[in-house]
């Protein structure tokens, strides 16, 4: 599978860029892809959340009324949970949300969403280009070269670069992340994935073993 290499400005080249068909080719697995979400979203919960049950509640345990002869339903301690004011029955408390999931699983997962972009043709290769200097409206100029402004966008990398960072952070729509942090996730949130050419080599490193 053959892909045309961009300029920074968004025209094509003539330079063309063979994909890996063992990576951006195959069949897509939508359960691997679900359960990868699903643990990078759960990693994203603090799981800090906490309430005061029964015994948590301060207050008095003395009895407030008779057990019988009432007329009502009886009653213990003031803390009851039917009581305003009282413990609550069956809250949450500090939990661990993340689960395992096989590292074969995740890499199948990152294929298949690559895979998807591909065939949605929302994937563009860019030539390796680099700022000066920190200046968003440069990088805002490098989107509207591939018609992206105000849309969520996925700039992939092959090595930190501080000035594209720092130009692309007060875009509320932009991410820019290294290829060998690539997630399942930032994939298929992303509406379109631009990807530097020298990063396609860790990509294929990565996830062709």
């Amino acid at each position: 599978m053959e892909l045309v290499v961009h300029s920074k400005n968004g025209k094509a080249t003539d330079k063309k860029v063979v994909l890996d068909d063992a990576i951006f080719g195959i069949e897509p697995n939508d359960h691997a892809i679900y359960l990868d979400v699903k643990l990078y979203l759960a990693n994203q919960r603090q799981g800090t959340h906490d309430s005061r049950e029964r015994s948590d509640v301060a207050g008095s345990t003395r009895k407030i009324k008779r057990q019988k002869g009432t007329g009502t339903a009886r009653a213990g301690d003031i803390k009851n949970p039917l009581f305003r004011g009282g413990g609550r029955i069956f809250g949450p408390h500090p939990r661990d949300y993340s689960f395992k999931l096989n590292k074969k699983v995740k890499k199948l997962a990152r294929k298949s969403a690559l895979a998807y972009k591909v065939k949605d043709n929302e994937l563009v290769v860019v030539e390796d280009f680099s700022l000066e200097a920190p200046k968003t409206k440069e990088f805002v100029n490098f989107l509207k070269g591939f018609d992206l402004v105000d849309k969520k966008t996925l700039l992939v990398l092959n090595e930190k670069n501080d000035n594209i960072y720092l130009s692309a952070r007060n875009l509320k729509k932009v991410k820019v992340v290294n290829s060998a942090s690539l997630n399942t996730y930032d994939i298929l949130n992303a509406n379109k994935i631009i990807v530097a050419e020298s990063s396609l080599n860790t990509i294929h490193e990565l996830l062709g073993k």
